[in-house]
């Protein structure tokens, strides 16, 4: 399946490989942390700009309601959504869904570590990917 055509192919192909690199480094069995760390090492190799635990505003109707720290920012554009869990729900995709939607990003990724290869999933906010 060619990928070049989507938003963001040649980034989100990058941060892809960096993260199938961190995974067959470590395995999984380790806390969301130690992969966010070295999947940033890799990601500056490759000179792409990180932002660690981004924390951002969420707003209802223009009124401020509370903070939310997001796991990674590259590029100032695409969201990477970390996990180290044993199995992808729902919920997981739900989060990284409603992140784009309430900070106006328009490409994610989902990476989850916590399995024997690698899963990523892509996200694409339709609202602003206009």
């Amino acid at each position: 399946m060619e990928t070049t055509n989507y938003k963001y192919a040649g980034v989100t192909e990058k941060i892809i490989g960096c993260a199938m690199k961190v995974h067959r480094y470590f395995g999984l069995g380790f806390p969301e942390v130690v992969y966010q760390r070295a999947l940033i090492i890799e990601l500056e190799k490759l000179c792409l700009k990180c932002g660690a635990q981004v924390e951002k505003d969420i707003y209802y109707e223009d009124h401020f309601i509370s903070k939310r720290r997001l796991d990674l920012i590259v590029e100032d554009k695409i969201l990477i959504e970390l996990k180290a869990v044993s199995e992808l729900d729902k919920a997981c995709h739900n989060q990284i869904i409603n992140y784009l939607k309430v900070f106006k990003i328009e490409v994610g990724l989902l990476l989850n570590f916590g399995t024997e290869s690698l899963q990523f999933r892509r996200f694409v906010n339709t609202q602003t990917a206009q």
